[in-house]
């Protein structure tokens, strides 16, 4: 059975053009050399792996993924597209010839592949599914069957204005994907905030307070009495409220109720108790916090996940040092 395969136009689509004027596809990996000899995707890795040494392990075997797909995998009579983000056009045609290293024909894309192109259609004639599908930054994938049947389904010209049922079926599709990549993103900086070192979280809490205005001490190493972090409207603890803050970063290792009495038994009256466990805490332990006489509140990683991404606006330079997050605007619907 034939396959059907997305294949970048360099970045930006700025080859897309030359794809189409040349009969082609092209990828980079140029210190890779000619890839004639290798068939294997355990020869592609070494190959990929001895050609760029700074690469990172999952970079590599990401790299010597798409690579090898294109020198081994793909096949005459695959399905192929290629997209050009200026234009919101995609271009859809057949592979007919075989892997050929032609450093003379595209600069810093020698590996290359004949293509028949046929037919041109606009992104906005395309199903939610198959836009998100399609929008995947992966130089070389497998879209699928049921985007190629779109695609041909609209080339066919079967495809008539959206009915309002079909509206909302996509409305709906498109939040399921905002959903799971919000769901994704979460996780995401769940992994990195895990990463932390017990020293850097406590810096962590720190920077979430001041993110929050308060001004914050981190307390020195050593017996602390369930003080890691002091905050205060004006960083000596003179002014109400101070919030005392207590630190594990034991991500294995749920705390009992016994650390929240200990915790709560520190506290004195109008300071405000914030305990973070990595490790979360029992049932016990949450029952015993809400009944303690001083507020005191329970972060586990998920919660201070959600904290560190609501609030990080507000992050300064030390606290956006321990978790570097980048904005990404979404439409609304």
């Amino acid at each position: 059975m034939a396959g059907f395969w997305m294949i970048r136009a360099g970045e930006g689509g700025h080859l897309f053009d030359v794809f189409e004027r040349e009969g082609v596809v092209a990828i980079g990996w140029v210190d890779a050399g000619d890839l004639s000899p290798f068939t294997s995707l355990e020869q592609i890795r070494d190959r990929v792996a001895t050609a760029y040494p700074e690469m990172k392990p999952g970079a590599i075997a990401s790299s010597a993924s798409m690579v090898y797909k294109f020198r081994a995998v793909i096949d005459r009579g695959d399905k192929v597209i290629t997209y050009d983000p200026e234009k919101r056009e995609y271009l859809l045609g057949t592979i007919n010839g075989d892997y050929q290293y032609r450093a003379d024909l595209l600069q810093g894309h020698p590996n290359t592949r004949k293509a028949q192109w046929d037919s041109r259609l606009s992104r906005d004639d395309l199903s939610t599914a198959s836009k998100n599908t399609l929008g995947s930054t992966l130089t070389v994938f497998e879209p699928g069957d049921s985007v190629l049947s779109d695609v041909q389904e609209v080339l066919r010209g079967k495809r008539g204005p959206a009915s309002e049922a079909e509206e909302e079926e996509q409305e709906e599709e498109f939040e399921i994907i905002l959903r799971d990549t919000l769901s994704r993103s979460h996780e995401f900086i769940k992994d990195r905030i895990l990463s932390l070192d017990p020293d850097e979280m406590e810096t962590l809490v720190a920077a979430l307070l001041r993110a929050l205005g308060y001004k914050t001490r981190v307390t020195p190493k050593g017996p602390d009495q369930g003080r890691d972090v002091v905050a205060s409207p004006d960083g000596l603890g003179f002014q109400n409220p101070r919030v005392v803050a207590e630190v594990k970063h034991r991500a294995r290792e749920s705390m009992g109720a016994e650390k929240i009495r200990g915790f709560v038994g520190g506290l004195r009256g109008g300071d405000r108790g914030l305990y973070v466990s990595t490790g979360g805490f029992t049932r016990e332990a949450r029952y015993e916090a809400e009944r303690a006489t001083v507020p005191v509140t329970l972060v586990d990683s998920d919660y201070l996940a959600s904290l560190v991404a609501e609030h990080y606006e507000g992050f300064d330079s030390e606290g956006r040092s321990l978790v570097p997050l980048k904005k990404v605007y979404w439409p609304m619907s």
